[in-house]
């Protein structure tokens, strides 16, 4: 393969002009989201002083996911996606707008502040799915893994950068100043909406019944369920956040310096696989490479767990990360190019809700093993059943190997 091909394709964005526009807004209010979650964690410690608040900031943004995402994923399917992008986007500029009010004049409680945070969250829960829908209809399905490898380097500029600059502004203007930042970047978020395509009732059934018949599908649908069941291997038994600071504890002196760099790492490995990532969105059989990426993921963190210097720990970190990127990227490439429109909504609901939740859960799997164990039990432990279980899938999901974009 030319080198040239390896790097990431920008097709997407230099040959068609609304998804080019619509990668620049959310990558914009992907920025700023960042930069509010810096804002609201330290407004709320510096009124409570409470890790137990703090904690609650990510709750109140999970929560309404959880809750209302395969409703919000029914509503996407029945209604004018495009038009509940809008308002789900002009929502979340509003609560960007109430946060800044609060920060620059009000002294509100916090847990008023926390509920703006969770109506925040409630809007994203109907804009996320709704978003995930237009990459079909946008793009060829050739360039569909592309796209959504693009969308990932937008999310991880986003998780890189955000944070920071938050600092900086939160540091030179306070908080309010950060959650004007974010109202700016819904903004242009509306402009990237300019031009997507409206869409039509797909006469799907309305509230529960709407909810289950797309639960249904997930179930009778081998690639879509290969593909979140692939993803929750990945997340519930071997997510290593949680475990990072004992595994530093263990194994590399409890050095805050190395503890550091350990998501760090993970990042630089993100990063990089999608800037080179023409290597496998080239490639036709995203079911190979999902599964080739999951496997990599379970057997780099198992490596990172057993490894006896830090720097070749840094570097096992470095694979996982990159992993990652290519399992998610041809994860959502599967389900996109496998699911109908009809059921676009409900779907990319239960996609984001796995990629959500599945993490939390497996943090949580992490630290209540590592309590009865170790760190590194636990990390390996997990790291192999989750290469297991994703040999299992591929074994008895032939289709999966031989998916073809």
């Amino acid at each position: 393969m030319a080198l040239r091909h390896a790097f990431v394709d920008l097709g997407p964005l230099r040959t068609v002009p609304v998804y080019r526009r619509l990668w620049f807004g959310q990558t914009a209010s992907g920025f700023g989201s960042q930069m509010t979650l810096i804002a609201v964690l330290f407004q709320v410690w510096e009124a409570t002083g409470s890790a137990v608040w703090t904690g609650a900031v990510g709750m109140a943004q999970a929560l309404p996911l959880m809750v209302f995402g395969l409703f919000a994923g029914s509503l996407v399917d029945r209604h004018d996606r495009r038009r509940l992008y809008l308002i789900a986007m002009s929502g979340q500029a509003f609560c960007a707008v109430l946060l800044a009010v609060q920060a620059f004049f009000l002294d509100l409680p916090v847990l008023w502040l926390l509920g703006i945070v969770a109506l925040q969250g409630c809007f994203s829960a109907t804009g996320a799915p709704a978003a995930r829908t237009f990459l079909p209809l946008l793009l060829a399905p050739e360039q569909l893994a592309a796209g959504l490898a693009l969308t990932r380097i937008g999310f991880q500029g986003a998780m890189l950068t955000g944070p920071a600059v938050g600092g900086l502004i939160l540091g030179a203007w306070g908080v309010g100043a950060c959650y004007a930042v974010d109202a700016v970047t819904f903004c242009v978020a509306l402009w990237g909406a300019v031009g997507l395509p409206a869409t039509t009732s797909s006469g799907g059934r309305p509230g529960v019944r709407g909810v289950l018949d797309g639960l249904a599908f997930l179930v009778r649908a081998p690639m879509v369920r290969a593909a979140l069941l692939t993803d929750l291997a990945a997340t519930v038994l071997s997510m290593p956040i949680s475990l990072f600071p004992l595994i530093n504890a263990e194994r590399f002196g409890n050095d805050p310096r190395t503890l550091g760099l350990f998501l760090s790492a993970m990042a630089v490995g993100g990063v990089v696989a999608s800037v080179l990532s023409g290597v496998f969105t080239r490639r036709a059989r995203q079911g190979v490479v999902m599964l080739v990426g999951a496997t990599a993921w379970g057997a780099a963190l198992t490596a990172f767990a057993l490894a006896p210097d830090p720097w070749l720990g840094l570097a096992c970190l470095v694979v996982a990360g990159a992993a990652d990127t290519m399992s998610v990227v041809a994860r959502s490439t599967i389900i996109q190019l496998s699911t109908p429109n009809a059921m676009l909504g409900r779907v990319s609901a239960a996609e984001q809700i796995v990629g959500q939740g599945g993490p939390q859960v497996g943090n949580l799997r992490g630290g209540l093993v590592a309590a009865a164990t170790t760190g590194t039990v636990a990390l390996v432990s997990g790291g192999l059943a989750c290469v297991a279980l994703v040999m299992l899938i591929g074994a008895v999901t032939p289709g999966l190997r031989r998916f073809r974009v």
